[in-house]
Order: C-alpha cells, then structure tokens, then sequence
C-alpha cells in the first residue's frame, strides 16, 4: 500500500522491500503463477495497469491523496482494501476475462497486512503476509512506532494463513512478541539475482565509476536513523588509513530522512571527514553491482534488520561484510568467514574490523570468496518455488479464522 515494486529504490519509502516485491513476482510469473500486484497511486499520470512481464502486472489504485505522507497512510486502509476488491470482483478485470480468478492473497508490510485481513474474509481467500518489520521489534532498537501499528499486527498475525519470516530471528519475533502460531510461521528466504550480484573486478568497476584507488567503505541504503549511517561515519573517522573514503549510495527517506541527512553532513564536518566521504543520488536497482564490487567493504549498521539484502547482495558480489549484529544479518553475516558482526551502535570495534581486513588483503580476498559461494544458497526461483508450493497447499483448504 505504501510503495510500488515500480519505485526506484532508495528513494522516499522505497527500499528492500521494493526489490523484493518486483523479484519475487517476477520469479513467480515465470514459473507459471499469474501475479498481479496492488499499489495505491503514488503520482500523478500513472496508468491504471502495467504488464510488467508476461505474468505479471501492477494495478494502480486509488487510495487517500496522491502526496499523503506514509504516516497518513492508515486513515486510507479501507479505501485501498474497498479499491482492490472492486478489482478482484469485476467482471471486466483481466483475471477474470483470462478464466484465473485469484487463489490467494500475499501481503507485505503491516498496512498492506491490515486491508488484506479485511479482504481475506470479505473473499474467502487465504492471507499470507511477509511483514517486512515488525512494530515492537524496531521498538526494542529505539524506533518506536505508534501503538496502534503494533496492536493492528497481533491482530492480523492471528489470522494469517501463513506468516514468512525471513530467517529463524524473525520467526523468533513473530512468537515471542506477537504469539504467532509456529506452525503458520514458513521461512522464506528472499533471494538474490546472480546474474547481476556475481564477484567481478574492483579495478575495472572502480575506473568505470570514476572512483579514485583509496580504500573503500560502502553504504547502500536510505538515509534515516534506523540505518545507523552516522555509525559509519563515526567509523570511518577512526580507521587507521586516513586515505580511507565512505561512499555513500542512497537518499533521505521517511519523515525524519532530511534531518538525519543534515545531521550526518554535520557531523561529517565536524570530523574534518568533508573530503573523504562521497554521496550518490539512488542507482538502479543491478547497477548497484558495480558499486558493490568497487568496495574493499560493505558496511551495514542498522538498528534493526529483518533480513539485511544489501548485506546478501555483497556477499553475492564477493565483498566482505561488516554489519550490526541485529535481526537477520546474524544469520547472513558468518563471524569471520563472509565478514563481521558487530554491535550496532559500535563504531570503534567496526572500524577495528575493517582495519583488519585492509591489514590482510589475502584475508579479506579469502573472506570474500566464502561470501560469495555463501550467497549462492539464495536465490529468488527458489524463493518463488517455496511460495509456489506454499500457496498451492493454501488454495486446497478452508482460510483460517480469527482467533
């Protein structure tokens, strides 16, 4: 409900969940599930349908104000639920037209969660939900967020047919904070797209970049709080090689996106850093490889972390990882095989790291290596593959009912 897989991520309320929305439904549509993926108008102009691929389209409809602010979104919810089955129950819909009425309702993010949990009973569909995160985990992090988001989660968790987390820490959560049925809980894992995220040539990705040969921290994300940027600038300012530079990839994000963006450039100033750090307007989505591979490390210092796709994605590139020891990255991230784990707010031990691998340039080659092969565990066919089967079993049976 509140971005589009057509958004560029990086951008206002586009990330991760951005990729894995257009990825995962474009693996589905080419394994022979039709998908058609709901997303309220964003902007002015778009049209009311857009194939995305064979199989897939994105279906814009109206929800609210075009321009309303993220944190508005929840007065909209009935109005997007009401717009989306208007769709799935008109006889002028494509679906309906090609014989392919809808089996299934997948869900992502909590808003979106909300209006299918409302669809799921008014069209006896069963409703998965990938939450992407969780209100009362972001809260533990010191991102709190209002209560009601929390309370309309534990609702809809009790009523899902089928919960994905993401690794086993997100399933964790889900029971201990929102007493989620473990048996609905599935992991599924999302993936990463080989044919662009594959090791490669720093020399040759640094030269087309226009990049200098320094030693080369990247930060791939939205600029707010939760992504803890500021720690690796706190970072950057304690490493060892002051010809060290931070090459940051992303823009502000969220209502709080450009004060934390002035809040970093002034803390940048203050370090005496204004030289060494390098700010990049947000990149497609498989151009992002090359700023992988033009990295000696990738950093990842969020607060919280379902899963972690920039962390899977250098691996995938063959970039040692150093990255917050929260959420999902711990099950990405192996301790001093694929990279480092650190505490999230701990510049010094971070910096500490990646003085180590500029200290053992074999070291870190070799850690890059096993990131590499470790990445090759995931991938978005077999993520589809997983939810295919997941949603054949749940067309067979009667949806579940609230409890």
């Amino acid at each position: 409900m509140h971005t589009s897989p057509l958004a560029q991520p990086g951008t206002g309320d586009s990330g991760g969940m951005n990729v894995y929305v257009r990825e995962l439904a474009g693996s589905l549509a080419r394994a022979g599930v039709p998908v058609t993926v709901f997303v309220r108008r964003w902007a002015e102009g778009l049209p009311d349908r857009v194939q995305v691929e064979p199989g897939m389209s994105v279906v814009h409809v109206d929800a609210g104000p075009i321009d309303a602010a993220k944190e508005d979104l929840p007065a909209y919810v009935d109005e997007y639920a009401d717009a989306v089955e208007a769709h799935i129950t008109s006889e002028d819909s494509t679906e309906a037209e090609a014989g392919e009425p809808f089996d299934v309702l997948h869900a992502n993010y909590w808003l979106s969660a909300v209006a299918g949990h409302r669809l799921k009973h008014r069209l006896s569909l069963p409703l998965v939900a990938t939450f992407h995160t969780l209100a009362r985990v972001k809260a533990e992090a010191g991102d709190t967020e209002p209560l009601s988001r929390a309370l309309a989660e534990a609702e809809t968790v009790g009523c899902c047919d089928a919960i994905c987390a993401s690794n086993p820490v997100e399933a964790e959560d889900l029971i201990h904070h929102y007493g989620a049925d473990p048996d609905r809980i599935e992991l599924v894992s999302p993936g990463v797209d080989h044919a662009f995220f594959s090791p490669g040539d720093r020399a040759g990705a640094r030269a087309a970049l226009g990049l200098g040969e320094h030693p080369t921290m990247l930060f791939v994300g939205r600029i707010q709080p939760l992504k803890g940027l500021t720690v690796a600038v706190e970072a950057l300012s304690m490493v060892g090689n002051p010809e060290t530079r931070l090459v940051v990839v992303g823009g502000p994000s969220g209502t709080e996106g450009d004060t934390e963006f002035e809040r970093v450039k002034g803390r940048i100033a203050d370090l005496g850093l204004t030289e060494r750090v390098t700010f990049v307007d947000p990149q497609p989505h498989h151009a992002l490889s090359t700023w992988y591979r033009s990295a000696d490390v990738v950093v990842v210092p969020s607060r919280s972390e379902s899963f972690g796709l920039v962390a899977l994605e250098a691996a995938a590139c063959g970039i040692p990882v150093v990255a917050a020891a929260v959420g999902g990255l711990r099950t990405l991230v192996d301790e001093g095989r694929t990279g480092h784990l650190v505490g999230s707010t701990d510049a010094a031990t971070m910096a500490a790291r990646i003085d180590g691998l500029f200290a053992d340039p074999q070291g870190a080659e070799r850690m890059g290596v096993s990131a590499a092969q470790a990445a090759n565990d995931y991938s978005w066919p077999v993520t589809a593959g997983r939810l295919r089967r997941l949603y054949a079993d749940l067309s067979t049976n009667a949806p579940v009912q609230c409890r």
